[in-house]
């Protein structure tokens, strides 16, 4: 049996002294985790001055707990923590407190990573995407982010993650071996790196591929398909990519042609580029799938980047949508994949090539399609299938204000 709940704490208290507080309560957003100081537990410092403990009921001993070499709970006996178990006990079995646990309890568990990308929107863009999920009702987010960040600018300091860690922004991507944020704990990890991101540690590559092989969720927006060319397993995850050195070596060419049949190109080139931004009409290709079911079959996008040339496997990928990349853009003539889901192992990935910089990511078309392939990604099945009143028609597009 494992006991595991909050405790607020300012300076040195013993538990006798606290007030316990729920696991998700508002002032108790998890932060850093740290070794646990008792066999067999685990605690985790929150934003607010709030601890988490997690521990087995045969770690009743008389314990130190320090945080930054600073006590912050002395002697931690079997009295106190038994007082404190029978408080959650008694709370947790008021009806009140169980409705609430219950409907915290049903959201997914979503996790953004981010820290790199050459998109230098990305600090507002991750929060965006927070805000979208939270406000939809169905998730849970947090956010890691590499130590050594990337082209994140000022807007790393508008949009802070106030996590209590300390991050360098560098003129160049740097490896973080400390980045191991432990996946299984999600149901979906969202990915909101780009172009050039330095390699994650070859045990994070690992564990992410445990963690979406053995069933669980990848969601890949825009240049987080131009990320690590050479980690050949995240290209079968993502189906499509480029930049990085991609080529024909990666995959082929996977786009519509003019009679809206799938072609698969394997002819020599680089894979990846885009004329400039502009709104354009994204069409669903397969009506029939929960992301894109009961949707308008023609949307118009808010100015965005339109992804072309992208190559790769393409292996178990359906393509949900496409956009016509318009020679009058720079474009290829073709219907390029603007949305598609790929299976691995058990796992679902859903990827947008949508998604450059905060106007793209103010598009009511494109909020309503994360959400929904978010969810997606998670369970295999869409339950946030209402038409937003304001969803773009298709000639006219419809953004939000973040």
């Amino acid at each position: 049996m494992r006991i595991e709940f909050w405790l607020p704490v300012t300076g040195t208290r013993t538990t006798d002294e606290v007030t316990l507080h729920r696991k998700d309560h508002a002032e108790c957003v998890a932060g850093a985790t740290h070794a646990p100081a008792f066999p067999g537990g685990a605690w985790e410092r929150g934003v607010g001055g709030c601890l988490r403990i997690a521990l087995p009921v045969s770690s009743f001993s008389n314990s130190t707990i320090l945080f930054d070499n600073t006590t912050i709970m002395n002697r931690v006996t079997r009295r106190a923590i038994t007082v404190a178990l029978l408080s959650v006990f008694v709370i947790t079995a008021l009806p009140g407190f169980q409705a609430q646990a219950s409907a915290e309890d049903a959201k997914l568990r979503a996790l953004i990573i981010d820290g790199q990308n050459n998109h230098t929107a990305w600090p507002q863009t991750t929060m965006m995407t927070k805000k979208y999920l939270e406000d939809s009702g169905r998730f849970t987010v947090d956010i890691q982010r590499t130590q050594f960040t990337w082209k994140g600018g000022k807007l790393l300091e508008q949009f802070p993650l106030e996590d209590g860690k300390q991050y360098q922004d560098l003129p160049q991507p740097k490896s973080d071996p400390d980045f191991k944020p432990d996946f299984a704990d999600y149901d979906v990890v969202i990915s909101n790196f780009g172009w050039n991101a330095a390699p994650w540690p070859e045990a994070t590559q690992k564990a992410l591929e445990g963690f979406i092989g053995g069933g669980g969720g990848l969601v890949v927006i825009h240049a987080a398909d131009n990320s690590f060319a050479e980690w050949n397993e995240f290209n079968k995850m993502i189906g499509l990519g480029g930049w990085g050195g991609r080529n024909e070596e990666s995959g082929p060419y996977v786009y519509l042609n003019l009679d809206g049949e799938v072609v698969r190109d394997t002819s020599a080139g680089p894979g990846g580029n885009h004329g400039p931004a502009h709104e354009y009409q994204v069409v669903v290709r397969t009506p029939d799938h929960p992301i894109v079911k009961g949707l308008p079959s023609a949307w118009m996008h808010t100015k965005d980047e339109l992804y072309q040339k992208l190559r790769g496997p393409a292996v178990n990928m359906t393509i949900l949508a496409t956009a016509y990349a318009d020679p009058q853009y720079k474009g290829t003539g073709r219907h390029e994949p603007k949305l598609m889901t790929i299976d691995y192992g058990k796992g679902r990935i859903f990827h947008t090539t949508m998604g450059h910089d905060a106007v793209s990511f103010s598009g009511v078309g494109f909020i309503t399609t994360l959400v929904r392939g978010c969810e997606w990604a998670a369970t295999g099945d869409v339950t946030l299938t209402d038409v937003p009143e304001d969803f773009p028609s298709p000639t006219e597009s419809s953004a939000r204000e973040f």
